[in-house]
């Protein structure tokens, strides 16, 4: 780590990185999480961690319908859990890190889980929209229920070295804003990724591969588009 990218003192190092990996912090703060993370080395590598768990265990939970209150107790807890580990880290070698990012860790399994149960509850019914893949190869499809999104791809090639997967949504006439939600492919190339925000008022949902950690503005053109309206 160089000294440059040793960690922030304008923000408390790691403590979004849990709920960051979940799409669980909203538009300006995923905002202000991204830019830290140009410059926090430690950051970077406990999100790519927390991905891993994140991306891995959401449809390996038993299938039941899971209550929206539910949902919302546990993502409070797993900001919460962040945000305590945050004194210990200040003071830490990123050897000294660890601790704190295992107990993170645990959080994103158990919301990771939590929303996989949620998903595979409503996975069954909502409108479903074939999306147009470009420059990939595989099928994506966007499951719109109760005005809420699962973005479901199948047999999709995995994003370059060193890059993401990161969803955008796009109003009528306007730019296309990060819907805070990065996710890679399983080894099978599928994914089934919950857009955490409403999509009424929005026209597409797109995807683009992003560095590590995701971008402000798209900077590659869409793999995938999804006409919503």
């Amino acid at each position: 780590m160089s000294g440059t990218e040793a960690m922030s003192g304008t923000h408390d190092c790691g403590g979004d990185a849990a709920a960051y990996a979940l799409g669980a912090l909203d538009p300006h703060e995923a905002d202000n999480f991204r830019r830290h993370l140009l410059e926090c080395a430690v950051c970077r590598d406990e999100l790519e961690a927390l991905e891993g768990v994140a991306h891995a265990l959401p449809m390996s939970a038993p299938q039941h319908p899971l209550p929206r209150r539910l949902r919302r107790r546990v993502l409070r807890a797993v900001r919460a859990e962040s945000r305590r580990s945050v004194p210990a880290r200040k003071h830490a070698a990123w050897r000294g890190v660890r601790p704190a990012a295992a107990l993170a860790a645990t959080a994103v399994v158990a919301v990771a889980v939590v929303l996989g149960v949620e998903l595979s509850g409503s996975s069954t019914s909502g409108r479903l929209i074939h999306a147009q893949v470009t420059g990939a190869s595989g099928s994506a499809q966007l499951r719109l229920t109760s005005g809420r999104g699962e973005l479901i791809v199948r047999h999709f090639s995995p994003p370059p070295a060193g890059h993401v997967y990161e969803v955008w949504l796009k109003a009528p006439g306007a730019n296309p804003v990060p819907a805070s939600v990065l996710f890679t492919v399983g080894s099978g190339g599928s994914a089934d990724v919950g857009l955490p925000q409403s999509l009424r008022g929005i026209s597409q949902v797109m995807v683009t591969p992003e560095p590590r950690g995701g971008s402000p503005a798209p900077t590659h053109s869409p793999v995938i588009v999804a006409q919503v309206s």
